[in-house]
């Protein structure tokens, strides 16, 4: 399997096809980039489309350090340099998005061309002044209370969230994939990932962010308000935001050929 050694020595694995101009897929909380299985093959029609699992997901190392957004926004780093990839666009789902956020507010726009943020809101705990949070971390009882739960039973909490974040239902072949895929995050991966991710407020750093941008918004997700991630569309310097009205979190699952289509339509225009 193909790898990148990150700065600090952790193997991380990544999958590609394609040709052309680069575009990076990055995957949300305990999954995997086997969770862009609808789209790599539309999007690798016209552009080198690579996959990265996070350090502690998929086929990467799970190390015993690391699992902090800085990091992971690092690790996003040495994958670009080490494959030299240049004028990328780079697409983050859930998670995904502060990893680039991050990654922006350390490097910049170093290599970067575009970016495309998918489903997240740029603060999960509820606030006097967000009411857009989390629909089951929102403040750091809830957040224990996940903890434990993935702690006690993380094939549990696998299935349940497979039903999340999906308005559809996946295949009996895609459903075993994605369990097996979110088996392979351990417990305490999810817990030290989650207790970093879900702290963060990027409501400042989104208005200096020097990008074109796309975002997009699932109307029916069961993790966020669609109003918290469209929020990120309105504060990003002229974003241009697409809505997805058939859809819960994952909506590159339940609208994959709009998505794809959108998508791939905005990479293009770098042309």
């Amino acid at each position: 399997m193909p790898t990148v050694t990150t700065n600090d020595g952790v193997q991380l694995h990544y999958e590609e096809r394609g040709s052309g101009r680069p575009l990076v897929l990055l995957h949300g909380w305990t999954f995997s980039g086997r969770f862009f299985n609808r789209n790599v093959d539309a999007l690798a029609a016209d552009a080198r489309v690579i996959t990265v699992d996070l350090r502690g997901h998929g086929d990467s190392a799970k190390p015993e350090h690391g699992y902090r957004v800085a990091r992971l926004a690092r690790d996003l780093f040495d994958v670009l340099e080490s494959l030299d990839l240049r004028e990328a666009t780079v697409l983050g789902w859930s998670l995904g998005c502060p990893v680039i956020w991050s990654y922006y507010e350390l490097f910049g726009t170093h290599r970067l061309a575009q970016a495309v943020f998918v489903e997240q809101t740029p603060r999960q705990y509820i606030g006097v002044d967000w009411p857009w949070h989390h629909a089951q971390s929102f403040d750091d009882a809830a957040l224990a209370a996940m903890q434990a739960q993935v702690a006690a039973d993380p094939a549990g909490q696998d299935r349940q969230q497979l039903q999340t974040i999906m308005l559809g239902e996946p295949t009996d072949a895609e459903r075993e994939l994605f369990l097996a895929e979110m088996a392979k995050c351990p417990p305490r991966v999810r817990n030290a990932v989650m207790a970093d991710h879900t702290r963060h407020d990027w409501r400042d750093l989104l208005p200096t962010l020097d990008l074109p941008t796309l975002v997009c918004v699932a109307r029916q997700d069961r993790v966020f308000d669609w109003r918290g991630p469209a929020w990120v569309g309105e504060h990003v310097p002229g974003a241009r935001t697409e809505f997805f009205e058939q859809s819960s979190h994952a909506l590159m699952l339940d609208e994959p050929d709009r998505f794809n289509e959108v998508v791939a339509g905005f990479h293009a225009e770098t042309r």
